[in-house]
């Protein structure tokens, strides 16, 4: 497989590359990344790959810009030294919040962020657990859209978890919240809310029961980590139990570490589709996305259904 295809990492988590190319048994590519002194990225591929198949590693993640310019200029330095294909592997795809207009005069930022990366010369794109499975309709080359779903469930499964319910944090997650209760064979309960400005939310009803019950939140992406203190004092409120916090993408910005090393939160399970900091908490459990994401690469090289990763073929 090595001889026709390479894999590269941007500087967002170049970790997870090693691990992929460890799954697929094939070395990392050389490629230097550096910056200029005005902050301008540079790019240069260290070997020739020339008719190959290029996959470039790069979660959207902080600083979310910069990381997003690499990719590009990545992109451009791979379509220009005559690769044969251009696959961008997006662990976390940044800009996906912003994928409709909820007030006039602003913008669909994972729209534009669709356009330039296809413009940049993309050939394909796999990302994992998109905020808005809508956004794959915003390119117009292949989207391959992977699911932490069975990995999350079976590790859940494995604790055995007495009473679990599990609870979206709000209407827009209660098919992800759904799908993950019907792999564990329990209910589902739905916080509603509303939102006083960005990142801030308060609840106002839950509709199921949760008292006596293990509660599990599941989200696709946690920030701030404000919402979800949310949700665990509205759970509480309601004499549930310490819940678990599961979400694919651990973006943790503001203080969301500290803030979710939290008494009334029994453990938070995340992936490592962002590099997190190694001074978390014991709290936190990170998850590997590598196994999936080089089965993944396998498949789009040699052919089949990425279905078969999954116990649904569906997100």
């Amino acid at each position: 497989m090595q001889h026709r295809m390479r894999i590269f990492s941007g500087s967002s988590n170049p970790g997870l590359v090693d691990r992929i190319c460890d799954d697929l048994g094939v070395t990392p590519g050389k490629v230097k990344l550096t910056k200029f002194k005005s902050g301008e990225s540079y790019v240069h591929y260290e070997e020739s790959i020339r008719n190959l198949d290029v996959f470039i590693v790069q979660s959207l993640s902080h600083p979310i810009n910069e990381h997003f310019v690499e990719l590009l200029v990545m992109i451009d330095a791979a379509k220009r030294a005559s690769a044969r294909t251009v696959n961008v592997v997006i662990p976390y795809y940044g800009y996906a919040r912003q994928e409709r207009k909820a007030a006039p005069r602003e913008p669909i930022s994972a729209k534009m962020v669709a356009d330039v990366l296809t413009t940049a010369g993309a050939s394909r794109v796999v990302t994992i657990e998109l905020h808005a499975a809508a956004i794959q309709g915003f390119f117009n080359i292949p989207v391959d859209h992977l699911t932490t779903l069975d990995l999350i469930a079976d590790y859940l499964r494995s604790k055995n978890i007495t009473d679990p319910v599990v609870v979206s944090p709000d209407a827009g997650r209660a098919k992800l919240a759904e799908k993950l209760a019907n792999r564990l064979d329990s209910p589902v309960a739905i916080m509603l809310k509303k939102r006083p400005s960005h990142n801030e939310a308060m609840i106002t009803h839950v509709i199921g029961e949760v008292e006596g019950r293990t509660p599990i939140i599941m989200e696709d992406l946690i920030d701030t980590g404000s919402t979800i203190l949310k949700v665990v004092e509205g759970l509480k409120e309601r004499n549930a139990k310490d819940p678990i916090v599961c979400a694919t993408h651990g973006v943790f910005s503001d203080g969301a570490l500290q803030r979710l090393d939290h008494p009334s939160i029994s453990e938070v399970v995340i992936t490592d589709s962002i590099a997190l900091p190694e001074d978390h908490s014991e709290r936190f459990t990170v998850l590997p996305v590598a196994p999936m994401l080089a089965r993944a690469i396998h498949i789009i090289l040699e052919g089949g259904s990425l279905a078969t990763l999954f116990s649904d073929s569906g997100i």
